[in-house]
C-alpha cells in the first residue's frame, strides 16, 4: 500500500508543474489585442507627415505668392506683378517674415494632409491589388490617388482657409477692383466710393456684414487685423465669430474636393508612371527620383489649377473690402470667366509652377527616403 502511494505522489507532483506551465503559456494571449496599429502604417503616416513639411517650407514665399495673385482684382495699382519684382517687394515690405508667413499653419495642416494621404493611397493600393496579388493599372492608381486626395482635404480644410487668410491678410493689394468696377454686375458687386481707391496699407478684416463696412471704409484705408488676429488659433476664432460659426471654416470645401480628387489622383498615376521610365533599375540617381516629382506635379496642377482659383475665390469672400461675392462654385466660375475671361482660371499659374516642381520633387523624394528608413527593403 505504501508503495503504490510512493508511486502515485510523484506521478501527481509531476502532473502539477505542467498544468501550472501551460496557465503561464496562455495568460499573455490576451494582449496581442493592444496592437492596433501596424509598424508598417505608422511609418507611412511619419514619412508622409514629415514630405508634406518640408515640401511646403522649401517654396513658402512662392506659395504665398501664388495666394496673393489669386484673390488681388485685375487692373490693380497695388497689383502684385510679376514673380521676381513681387519676391523683391515682399522682401521690402515684411522682411523673411513675410515670406514664411502663413507657412507655420501650412506646415500644421500639410503635415497631417499628406501622413493621410500617403497612408490612406498605400492602403488602398494593397486592397486594390488584393496585397499584390493582382497589377496595379493606371485607372487603379487614379482611383486610389483620387480617393487619398479627398481623405486628407476633409480632414485638414478649415487649416487650409485659415492659411489662406493669414497668407493675404498682411499683403498691400486690395480685394475690391475700383478701376474695373464697371465690367461687373451690380447683382455680383458692390464697389467702393472713389475716394477709397487706395489700397489696404497693410491689412484686411473679415466681416459678414460686408455693406456697412465697405460704407464706413470711403475715404479710409480698412481696419488692420489686431496682432491677435494675425495668429492660427486668432483667426479661426474671427471667421467662426464673424462668419457663421464652424461653417464658415469650410466654405468652398465642395469645390475643393472636386479639384484636389484628380489633382492628386494624376499626381500619384504620373509619378508612378515616370518613375518606371526615368528610374528603371539600377538607375535611381537622386536627380532621377526629384525629376519624376516635379514632372509629376506640374502635369496635375496644369491641368486641375482652375479648381484650385475657383477655392481660393471661395475662401476669400468674406473679408472686408472684397466687394466681390460668390453664391455658390458656378457662380464663381461664371464671373470669373466673364469678367476677366478663360485667362482668369490661371492667374498666378507660372508662380504656382514654378513652386510645384521643387515642392512635389521634395514632397515624394522626402516621402521615399524616410520610408526606407523606417522600413528597410
Amino acid at each position: 500500500m505504501t508503495s503504490i502511494a510512493a508511486s502515485s505522489s510523484p506521478s501527481t507532483a509531476s502532473q502539477t508543474p505542467q498544468s501550472t506551465t501551460s496557465a503561464v503559456l496562455i495568460s499573455p494571449t490576451p494582449n496581442k489585442s493592444l496592437v492596433w496599429i501596424s509598424p508598417e502604417v505608422a511609418s507611412y503616416f511619419v514619412a508622409g507627415g514629415c514630405a508634406g513639411a518640408a515640401s511646403r517650407t522649401v517654396v513658402s514665399p512662392l506659395e504665398r505668392l501664388k495666394i496673393i495673385q489669386q484673390v488681388q482684382p485685375r487692373g490693380s495699382d497695388a497689383q502684385y506683378k510679376g514673380v521676381w519684382s513681387s519676391l523683391l517687394r515682399m522682401w521690402r515690405e515684411e522682411g523673411f517674415q513675410g515670406f514664411m508667413r502663413g507657412n507655420g499653419i501650412n506646415c500644421l495642416r500639410i503635415v497631417p494632409y499628406s501622413a493621410v494621404q500617403f497612408t490612406t493611397y498605400e492602403q488602398l493600393k494593397k486592397f486594390f491589388t488584393k496585397h499584390g496579388s493582382k497589377e496595379l493599372d493606371t485607372p487603379k492608381r487614379l482611383a486610389a490617388g483620387a480617393l487619398a486626395g479627398i481623405t486628407s482635404v476633409c480632414s485638414t480644410y478649415p487649416l487650409d482657409l485659415v492659411r489662406s487668410r493669414l497668407s493675404i491678410a498682411t499683403a498691400s493689394v486690395p480685394l475690391t477692383a475700383v478701376a474695373h468696377a464697371h465690367k461687373v454686375a451690380p447683382a455680383t458687386v458692390s464697389t467702393i466710393p472713389v475716394q477709397a481707391k487706395h489700397a489696404l496699407a497693410s491689412a484686411y478684416h473679415t466681416s459678414s456684414a460686408v455693406a456697412s463696412n465697405l460704407a464706413t471704409a470711403a475715404g479710409a484705408t480698412a481696419s488692420a487685423y489686431t496682432k491677435a488676429d494675425l495668429t492660427i488659433w486668432g483667426m479661426t476664432l474671427k471667421i467662426m465669430r464673424e462668419e457663421g460659426g464652424v461653417r464658415a471654416l469650410y466654405r468652398g470645401l465642395v469645390t475643393t474636393a472636386v479639384g484636389v480628387a484628380p489633382y492628386v489622383g494624376i499626381n500619384f498615376a504620373a509619378y508612378e508612371f515616370l518613375r518606371g521610365v526615368i528610374t528603371p533599375p539600377g538607375k535611381s540617381s537622386v536627380w532621377r527620383k526629384l525629376s519624376c516629382g516635379a514632372l509629376a506635379g506640374s502635369i496635375s496642377q496644369t491641368l486641375t489649377y482652375p479648381f484650385d482659383v475657383l477655392r481660393r475665390k471661395m475662401q476669400v469672400t468674406g473679408m472686408q473690402n472684397g466687394s466681390i461675392k460668390y453664391n455658390g462654385a458656378i457662380d464663381a466660375l461664371t464671373s470669373i470667366v466673364r469678367v476677366e475671361g478663360v485667362a482668369g482660371l490661371y492667374r498666378g499659374l507660372w508662380p504656382n509652377l514654378l513652386k510645384v516642381a521643387p515642392s512635389i520633387a521634395t514632397s515624394f523624394f522626402t516621402y521615399e527616403l524616410v520610408k526606407e528608413f523606417l522600413i528597410p527593403p
